[in-house]
Order: structure tokens, then C-alpha cells, then sequence
């Protein structure tokens, strides 16, 4: 169940489900089995729990916390730090003791002084936010997911540092956590005003946008199991995701970069803040940038490394990460600034101070995605599929004893199936794997096969007393999805997956467990929060906004259809021609030489709301919208259009 080994057992949140006075765990939730304790126990011996520097560095620097530790926003809770109170002691049977130790550390919350001049806020959303003083007021690094967090957290600041006003923001990149809050902190007027310059890593924007809208409403519904949105508190339910413990979920927003970081070296000063870069594109996000603060000699290393293994591709979907290049980056950052560097600090966990402790730091975070990618193609060049090397990788022991390198948000297993993936491919070389059924059509085969939905039952009981959880969840999977209304399956795969989260080191995994047992007993919860906030959609690009339309097109629905319509945007002096036809929506700005079915006149700040259809006529005529031609083929367009399912299966078909 502990998954940064190859053993047998190894965005977007939501208020929990009620739980009862205490945290107490639901009734549904059952203790752990022997099984499982004995793995922990197991653990406990074998990692050196007694080295306690983490915990002395986590609160190293401690200036006042947030009482009580719960952000509000509309009268709702979108954070609650002190959800995790029950994090003391000794770890619980059903919570991995390496996980209760990481999470322990994460729920500290609070505003610290990592050095004169740099401050930062951890423990009120999955990130931390920085701030850097300067010689009027300070700058605002990574402001969090939600305006709500960010604002408390700047409040919490001002607080102790007096009312600094801000006078510039950074992203380090392009997720979601660390830009989600920027209204928090910083009004549009004056970033538009040039009195607050944004700065951020060549290509965000456009990495920022894609990865919320495209594949967007997949991903969201994937990260409510990641970060166990519908999940109790509690030593039965959520305990962290590795990372941090949760995200938030207050009002998600975007002001655009005013300043683009484009190359290594690149000096910028800020109120008399000055910063070095270091670009760092393709790893733990398609634009990221390292900062050097040589005042301070400090380096924030954005989140490449952290105290944990990162994911080299996220569970709730994501493209692939480069760990080579990762691990070049590291390298870099040692060449560059190690030779000065005082403390790291990272948009996420606490930082390492001195050279000799900061630098090994950073070395062991580069051995790690190195050791993992290397080995990886070594073995893949053997013939071994990523299913073998996972379970045949094993860290050396400088790593696997480092707890900043221990699985708790990415793991071994995924993230060397994740290199794989990158280099190989979805397919094995296994002709039988090259045209499988899907699981469905699969797993009432199997259950045939295997003598039936019952017979199965009966047999995956007995595999579970005696602990093979994995081959439980596999072939109980195969019944649930041949017979979905097979209450025994259904229960006992429940029982399994909960079982397989309270092994789990990993907290999304964990959570991942949970709630795919939660849904099963429970029902669906759907997708707590999505990502495509009005801030969002504002900043597509025309040509990103129709490409988000055309992978909602229902193509078998619209093979016969043709229509073409002209996009005018008339304060650009820029014509689209869009046409569908064969069940493919395309765009062209090239000249045309004949006349489309309709034409659309309208500003460019109007096109979001007439592409996804929230401009009524009123509406459309104040915004300036106008329709020449054909007036129905706008809405032959639209009706090709499918709409998302936020709420699709996932534990059954």
C-alpha cells in the first residue's frame, strides 16, 4: 500500500460531507485491517522517524497564525486549517504513518520570517504566498488559488509588517494555485495603471489558459478524487495531499503579466527588489521560472523542489512532465546560485536554510527525477513495460531515507509509468494489449469467465482477509463494471479501496481510494469547482476560444451538417472564417473567396459570451453584436456543440 515501493499492498474542493462533533469518522468507514497495520508498523521501523529537523524548519521563524484558521467568502467556508486539528500524536491505524507526518507538518499554519525582508504565509490554501519587502512596500509572490486566501493571508501580513502597499506581483508558473488569488492582493486599475508590474515565466498565459479549458472539465472532476473534495476530516477520511493539505475553493481569477521573464540571467529590480531568473520551461509546468533574490540570498525554486516527490504526471491528468530536463534545471540552479545562496524557499513546505544543508537539498531533489527518468529508460530499453518497472525500481537508499524525496503527492510508481508514457507511448508492444475491449464490454467477459458475479465475490473476500488488496480491487472492479447493481461488489470494493487508502503514503492517492469508496457507497459528488472562471475565458485568444469549441463538437451528430460563418471582430480589423463540415469545426484568418452563410460583427471582448452562449439578444445588441446573412447559422453552429458531462463515471461504467 505504500506506493514509493513496489510492494503487494502498496481545480477543486468542496465543503466535506457532515461529520460527526470531534471529527469522528462516517459511519460508512470501517477500521484498518490487520494488513494494513502491520505495513505500518512495518514503516515505523524503517524510516527515521525520530529526525525531527523538519518539524524545527516548519516552524522556524513562527511570527502569529490565523485565529481561528478558517477563510470565509459569501457567508460559505472556502478554507479551513482547523479542520486538521486532530494531526497530533502518533499516527492512527488508518492513516500511513509517513503520510500523518507530512500532513502534520503541512496543516502549520501562519505567517513566518524565512529571512530579513522575505515573509511567508503557509497553511491557508494548497501553496504558500511570499512576500518580498521592498523599499515602498512588498511584492506579492505565487498569491494563491482563491482572492479569499490570498486577502487573508496579505491582512495576516499587514498585520505584523504594517500596511506595506504592493507594489508588484510574481508567478512562478502556470498552475492554477499560484496565480488563482491574484485579486486578492492586487486591483486590475492599478496593475493597468503601471503602478504594479506582474511578472511571470515566457508562455504563461497561454499555458494557464490551455490547461483550464481544454481538457478542463476532465481534469476537474479527476482533481475532486485527487484532493478528496467530498471526503471528511479525519484520521478515517482526508488527512493532506502531500502537496498541501487541500485546495480552496473561494473566487478563482487572472490578471495577465505585464512583464514576460524570456531568458536565464534576465536581471529585473522592483521597488528595489533585485531578482535574477532562471527558466526552467517543460518541468513540473510547461512555463516556470526560478528566482534569485541576491539581496537576501535567497532562491525560490518555484516548485521543482519541494519537500516532496512531485508528480511527473498528475493523477488527474495533465501532459507529460520532462524529468530529464527537471533535473537539468536543479543542476543549473546549484551552478548558478549555489555558490552564494544563503536558503531555498518554494512555493510550497518550508524552506532549507544554510549553503551546505541548501545545496545537498537540491541535489538530492535533482538525483531523484534523474535516478527516476535514467532508470526508467534504461529498463524500458531492456523490454520491461512501465507496469514492470515500477515494480521493479527501487531508490537508493540516500533517497528513499530523504523525506523531502518520499512519494506523498507524486510517487515511484506513477511517475516512472509517467517517463515511460513520455518516451513509448500508451501501447506496451503486447499485440494483445493493441486493440483490447474497453472495460465495460471487458469486464463482463471476465466475470463469465471467472464463473460469475457471485463466485467472483465469494473469492475476492477471501483474497481480501488475507490482504492482496491490488488483485481485489482488479477483479472486483471487472464485477462492478459487469453488474453495477451487485451490492456485494459493490460494498466490498468499497471496503477495498478504503483499505487500500488508509495504506497509501501518497495523499492523492489516498484520497483517490477514499473517494472512489465513497462513491460507491454514497453516489456520485460530481466536480466540486472548475477552473474556467470569466477571468479566464476573457483571456483566451480567438483562436484558442474556437479550438475550445471544436473539441466540443459532436462530430457523429453533425457529419452531414455544413455551415460557415464569418467572426468580425471590429475593433481589431481581424475576420475569422469558421467552418464546419465532416463533423470538424476549423478556423482560418486567410482571405476568402466566398461569401459565408452569416456574418458576426462584434468586438473582441464580446466573443466569449457569444461563444458559449450566455449573450441574450438585449445583451448582444448593447455589446455591439450584430448578424448579417443567414441568421440561423449561428445557431446551426451552436447545436453542434456538445456540452461537458462535469459528473461522468469513474468507479463504474
Amino acid at each position: 500500500m505504500t506506493q514509493t515501493r513496489s510492494t503487494d499492498v502498496r481545480t477543486d474542493a468542496v465543503p466535506a460531507s457532515p461529520r460527526a462533533a470531534g471529527g469522528e469518522p462516517a459511519a460508512a468507514a470501517k477500521p484498518a485491517t490487520e494488513a494494513v497495520a502491520a505495513q505500518h508498523r512495518q514503516l515505523l521501523a524503517s524510516l527515521p522517524f525520530a529526525d525531527g529537523e523538519d518539524f524545527e524548519d516548519a516552524r522556524r521563524g513562527f511570527v502569529a497564525a490565523l485565529e481561528p484558521g478558517i477563510v470565509h467568502a459569501d457567508g460559505r467556508v472556502v478554507w479551513d486549517n482547523d479542520a486538521y486539528a486532530f494531526l497530533v500524536g502518533d499516527a492512527p491505524e488508518t492513516v500511513n504513518p509517513s503520510l500523518w507526518r507530512q500532513s502534520s507538518l503541512n496543516a502549520v499554519q501562519g505567517l513566518f520570517e524565512v529571512t530579513p525582508g522575505i515573509y511567508q504565509v503557509r497553511g491557508l490554501d494548497l501553496s504558500n504566498v511570499t512576500f518580498i519587502e521592498g523599499d515602498r512596500g512588498v511584492l506579492v509572490l505565487d498569491p494563491l488559488i482563491s482572492a479569499e486566501t490570498a486577502a487573508a493571508a496579505l491582512s495576516l501580513y499587514r498585520r505584523h509588517r504594517g500596511e506595506r502597499p504592493v507594489t508588484g506581483v510574481l508567478y512562478t508558473h502556470s498552475h492554477a494555485d499560484h496565480f488563482g488569488g491574484v485579486r486578492g492582493v492586487v486591483a486590475q486599475a492599478d496593475v493597468d495603471a503601471g503602478r504594479v508590474p506582474v511578472l511571470a515565466p515566457e508562455g504563461f498565459a497561454e499555458h494557464a489558459i490551455s490547461e483550464n479549458v481544454y481538457a478542463g472539465t476532465a481534469m476537474a472532476r479527476r482533481a475532486g478524487y485527487m484532493y478528496g473534495a467530498a471526503l471528511d476530516r479525519g484520521p478515517r477520511g482526508q488527512v493532506g495531499a502531500g502537496l498541501g493539505q487541500t485546495t480552496s475553493t473561494g473566487s478563482f481569477g487572472m490578471i495577465p503579466p505585464t512583464l514576460d521573464v524570456t531568458t536565464t540571467g534576465q536581471e529585473e529590480t522592483v521597488d528595489g527588489v533585485r531578482m535574477v531568473f532562471q527558466m526552467a520551461p517543460g518541468s513540473e509546468a510547461p512555463a516556470e521560472m526560478h528566482v534569485y533574490f541576491p539581496q537576501r540570498r535567497a532562491l525560490c525554486t518555484a516548485e521543482n523542489a519541494t519537500h516532496v516527490l512531485h508528480n511527473v504526471l498528475t493523477i488527474r491528468g495533465a501532459q507529460v512532465r520532462d524529468a530529464h530536463a527537471w533535473a537539468g534545471y536543479l543542476t543549473e540552479a546549484i551552478d548558478l546560485f549555489g555558490g552564494e545562496l544563503e536558503l531555498v524557499f518554494a512555493s510550497h513546505h518550508w524552506p532549507t536554510w544554510g549553503r551546505e544543508r541548501s545545496v545537498g537539498y537540491l541535489a538530492l531533489q535533482r538525483d531523484l527525477y534523474a535516478y527516476l527518468h535514467d532508470q526508467t529508460v534504461r529498463m524500458l530499453n531492456q523490454g520491461l513495460t512501465g507496469a514492470e518497472i515500477a515494480e521493479t525500481l527501487a531508490l537508493p537508499p540516500a533517497l528513499e531515507n530523504a523525506w523531502h524525496a518520499r512519494g506523498y503527492y507524486g510517487s515511484v510508481s506513477h511517475n516512472v509509468k509517467a517517463v515511460y508514457q513520455r518516451y513509448m507511448g500508451w501501447y506496451d508492444g503486447n499485440p494483445s494489449h493493441l486493440w483490447p475491449h474497453p472495460p465495460e464490454a471487458a469486464a463482463r467477459r471476465y466475470v463469465a469467465f471467472m464463473g460469475g458475479a457471485d463466485a467472483v465475490v465469494d473469492r475476492a473476500r477471501e483474497s481480501f482477509d488475507a490482504g492482496d488488496l491490488r488483485w481485489v480491487a482488479e477483479v472486483l472492479n471487472h464485477v462492478v463494471f459487469a453488474q453495477p447493481d451487485h451490492d456485494a461488489a459493490r460494498q466490498l470494493l468499497a471496503d477495498t479501496y478504503e483499505q487500500l487508502g488508509y495504506g497509501a503514503e501518497n495523499g492523492t492517492w489516498r484520497c483517490a481510494y477514499l473517494s472512489g469508496a465513497h462513491e460507491l457507497r454514497h453516489g456520485g459528488f460530481g466536480t466540486p469547482v472548475t477552473p474556467v472562471s470569466p477571468d479566464v475565458l476573457a483571456q483566451l485568444t480567438p483562436e484558442q476560444l474556437f479550438d475550445a469549441l471544436a473539441v466540443r463538437v459532436d462530430g457523429p451528430r453533425c457529419w452531414h451538417e455544413h455551415v460557415t460563418l464569418d467572426v468580425d471582430l471590429t475593433d481589431v480589423g481581424v475576420r475569422y472564417r469558421l467552418t464546419l463540415r465532416n463533423g470538424v469545426l476549423s478556423h482560418t484568418t486567410a482571405a476568402q473567396t466566398t461569401d459565408a452563410d452569416a456574418v458576426v460583427s462584434l468586438p473582441a471582448a464580446a466573443l466569449p459570451a457569444v461563444a458559449t452562449g450566455a449573450a441574450d439578444p438585449a445583451g448582444s445588441a448593447a455589446a455591439g453584436i450584430s448578424i448579417a446573412g443567414d441568421p440561423a447559422a449561428l445557431g446551426r453552429l451552436m447545436a453542434a456543440l456538445d456540452d461537458p458531462d462535469p459528473d461522468f463515471a469513474i468507479v463504474t461504467p
